[in-house]
Parts: structure tokens; C-alpha cells; sequence
């Protein structure tokens, strides 16, 4: 699962968001690192629809503009937490060896 991806569920873990609300709590959650384009964002949530991990829970009018909300399926929040198990064993791993090694170098 690529980096964003996984971002962009993380933050709909939290509950149901809008598109700048998602940009937005992505952003944060990677300490700044990735930064989510409207479009980008767009095209992976459509992606995750396809894919049953996400699905629109509501829809409103703000200021002239439909206003989108998203939240995570049930196969979503899955999904999820089957790559944050991969992740954190991976890292464990990884820590674990770079001990071994004498530990890490800044």
C-alpha cells in the first residue's frame, strides 16, 4: 500500500471527512511530508471507492458547492489494520537489526 493511500485511511479512521478536511489531517499526520493535491486526493478516493475501502457517508451544500464526505467501509478499516500489523513489524525488525548492528547512525 503506498504511503498516501494509507494516510488518506488513517485519516478517515478518525470519522467521516471532506476532501480539504483529509488534505488537511494528512498533512499533519505525516509531519508535514506529504502534501495531498486536490486532484490527487480526488482520484484516490474514487480509486478506494472502486476497491470498497471507502464510501461517501454524506453530502452537503456550502457556500454554493457540494461539500463530499467520506469514512471508511468496514473492508477499509481492515485493510488498515493489516498494513499498520505489516508496518509496525516491519519496523520492529528493522530496529531490532540496526541494534544488532551497533545502532543506528545519525
Amino acid at each position: 500500500m503506498q504511503e498516501a493511500t494509507f494516510l488518506v485511511l488513517t485519516a478517515l479512521a478518525a470519522g467521516s471527512q471532506h476532501g480539504y478536511g483529509v488534505i488537511t489531517d494528512v498533512l499533519a499526520i505525516s509531519d508535514g511530508r506529504v502534501r495531498l493535491r486536490a486532484g490527487t486526493l480526488y482520484s484516490a478516493l474514487d480509486r478506494l471507492r472502486i476497491d470498497g475501502l471507502v464510501d461517501v457517508d454524506r453530502e452537503e451544500v456550502v457556500d454554493s458547492r457540494l461539500r463530499r464526505y467520506y469514512r471508511l467501509t468496514a473492508e477499509g478499516r481492515r485493510q488498515l489494520a493489516v498494513e499498520a500489523d505489516r508496518a509496525r513489524s516491519n519496523a520492529a525488525t528493522a530496529l531490532s537489526r540496526l541494534e544488532l548492528a551497533g545502532g543506528a547512525s545519525a
